[in-house]
């Protein structure tokens, strides 16, 4: 009998009283895992409904907890620290995973042998319609960050757990620039790549 030799791959939504999206989150992301991939999901305490939401999709979630947090980089934080996947992302509540968007990113990642990729996304509004195409493009992501302030589509970034580890993680003190913070000490320790894919939608709202 065979060995799955696929890497394995970790997913984390963090989530804060996001109730009326929360099921179309989680709904993008299941039909996207495969055996051994994990899907962990963080809410901050809401008091909307949000538990309510969780409970009922208990059995495809790899663990939950919701309880208060520092914000929004203490719950991915939280989230990536329960991960022991070899592929790390993270999907806010709200935003959306394109069909076959993890089978991509885990095929791009080892054929490309980088430590991160990123990708391209879809803008939508708060009913879902298409606002435009977000293209995620450019040849070197370091010295776009460095001297450009440029920062890679969240939504559409994947990365190894290894290269986390080695940058020490999200910080979870931040209260903006989170992502900017993390993807700038990953590009600077490690090979970033773009893929031509749309892995993801990004959802704009009040």
């Amino acid at each position: 009998m065979g060995t799955d030799t696929r890497p394995r791959i970790s997913i984390i939504t963090p989530n804060f009283n996001m109730a009326g999206y929360l099921s179309q989150t989680i709904d993008s992301v299941i039909p996207n895992l495969q055996v051994g991939d994990e899907y962990i999901l963080i809410d901050g305490g809401s008091t909307d409904g949000s538990v309510n939401v969780i409970r009922a999709y208990e059995p495809w979630l790899t663990a939950w907890v919701s309880e208060p947090d520092r914000g929004h980089a203490d719950a991915i934080a939280k989230g990536f620290a329960r991960a022991t996947g070899d592929i790390l992302c993270w999907i806010n509540s709200g935003d959306l995973l394109l069909p076959g968007a993890l089978d991509a990113a885990r095929l791009a990642l080892t054929d490309s042998g980088a430590d991160l990729i990123f990708g391209d996304d879809l803008y939508v509004d708060e009913d879902g319609r298409v606002i435009f195409f977000s293209r995620g493009y450019v040849s070197d992501l370091k010295n776009a960050m460095l001297y450009g302030g440029w920062t890679p589509l969240q939504d559409a970034c994947f990365w190894t757990r290894a290269l986390y580890h080695r940058v020490g993680g999200i910080n979870p003190d931040l209260k903006q620039a989170v992502d900017y913070d993390l993807f700038l000490r990953m590009a600077m320790q490690g090979t970033a790549r773009y893929v031509p894919l749309t892995f993801s939608v990004f959802r704009r709202h009040g």
